[in-house]
């Protein structure tokens, strides 16, 4: 079986609901997944906006959300995971606001896809200090045993 990522909150290529954006709580939303593959030592789950700021005329992949060194048994996250909730050791990572942690979406134009993946590693990362997504893509290089991902949309209503 292959690793796959779901929300009870919203299916495949559906609008995200709003409190998990700046419209709402700006919460991050619940998730789960399979089991990963055999070997599986730890889990990345990265979430990131590639339409931005136009998904007519994109110019760069948004970062929301970075987290890494999740226990691969975890199986699933709550809404409104804090960073003193994670489980095991996973550690968190510096999105595109600066921010270590969850940054929900706010697109300024457009109905943008939220792209939440999910990576099975053969290793578990050293501790990288609030990285980047593009940093923590290095380190994981080489190491991914499996991959899913998620695509919530959002629409800002106001």
């Amino acid at each position: 079986m292959s690793l796959t990522i779901t929300s009870p909150e919203f299916k495949h290529n559906q609008t995200m609901p709003a409190q998990y954006t700046c419209e709402g709580d700006n919460i991050s939303p619940p998730l789960a997944w399979n089991a990963p593959p055999a070997g599986t030592q730890s889990l990345v789950l990265i979430v990131d906006d590639p339409d931005a700021p136009d998904p007519d005329a994109p110019k760069m992949t948004w970062v929301h959300w970075v987290l890494y060194n999740l226990p691969p048994v975890a199986g699933s996250l709550p809404a409104g995971m804090q960073e003193f909730e994670l489980p095991g050791k996973t550690l968190v990572g510096t999105n595109d606001r600066k921010n270590v942690g969850y940054n929900g979406p706010c697109p300024p134009v457009g109905t943008h896809r939220y792209f939440h993946k999910l990576y099975a590693l053969d290793t578990v990362l050293p501790d990288l200090h609030a990285p980047t997504k593009a940093e923590v893509l290095r380190h994981i290089d080489g190491h991914v045993l499996a991959e899913a991902e998620l695509i919530g949309l959002y629409r800002l209503t106001k």
